[in-house]
């Protein structure tokens, strides 16, 4: 059996057409003031994983996924992910996934336990999860990933603090939760090859982003945005054409 490295590295490069199919979410709430579009009400997601339902597919945590492609296990399967560690999730995500038998990945900025999404100049202060609700999330079933210490573009950070956002927040994930944390986010989606080296580096076995093009690889997975606005049929769409856009580089980052 492949060891916890090689599995990512083994689903996410496994030839053309096979990259996987991953969702990526924000915050679950409130959506009367979202100027950047990151919000779904619980309403929408419990629809949207309804549709899932109906085609066979559920939905997982990127490391429960990565793992079964990596046993040729994974099909049926889609990655769910939610960016920033927003505390609604507790309130507006995690009993609708129970519901619907899906788990998830939730990405989380220890540097900010408690705090808020500081790094949007527009919109409403949504308060993110303290210490305590990281972990509540974390016996739920959810996989902790870490989307860096304080939501920094990596592609713009200095040396010191590129290794402090990658190395320094997965320690303190795993102080929290007492488990290992084996996946990163880039803030913003912003990847390069310096960055992409960080984080192996810093011990992950795998990383998303949004749409990381030539990198394309167990370092650069690219997710699928979805809003308040994808119905049915959008989705569909959306699932439909994942396949034709994305064609993985099969060595990964350099």
């Amino acid at each position: 059996m492949p060891s916890s490295v090689e599995s990512p590295r083994r689903a996410a490069a496994a030839g053309p057409g096979r990259v996987p199919w991953i969702a990526m979410y924000h915050s679950v709430g409130d959506r009367a003031d979202d100027p950047y579009r990151i919000t779904v009400t619980p309403d929408r997601l419990e629809r949207q994983l309804r549709w899932l339902h109906g085609r066979g597919l559920r939905g997982v945590s990127v490391r429960e996924l990565l793992t079964a492609r990596a046993r040729g296990e994974g099909r049926g399967l889609v990655g769910l992910t939610f960016d920033d560690g927003y505390a609604d999730f507790l309130t507006g995500a995690v009993d609708v996934l129970a519901r619907w038998e899906c788990t998830a990945t939730l990405f989380a900025l220890p540097g900010r336990l408690g705090g808020d999404n500081a790094w949007d100049p527009l919109g409403p202060r949504k308060p993110l999860l303290t210490a305590d609700g990281i972990r509540r999330v974390a016996r739920a079933g959810v996989e902790i990933g870490s989307h860096g210490l304080t939501h920094v573009d990596l592609t713009r950070a200095d040396d010191l603090t590129l290794k402090a956002e990658t190395v320094e927040s997965r320690v303190l994930l795993e102080g929290l939760t007492g488990a290992p944390v084996t996946g990163f986010c880039y803030p913003y989606g912003t990847v390069d090859a310096r960055a992409a080296d960080a984080v192996r580096e810093a011990g992950y076995d795998y990383a998303c982003a949004i749409d990381p093009g030539a990198l394309t690889g167990p370092y650069a997975l690219p997710r699928v945005y979805v809003g308040q606005h994808d119905t049915d049929v959008r989705l569909s769409l959306k699932y439909r054409l994942h396949r034709l856009r994305r064609r993985p580089v099969p060595e990964g980052p350099r």
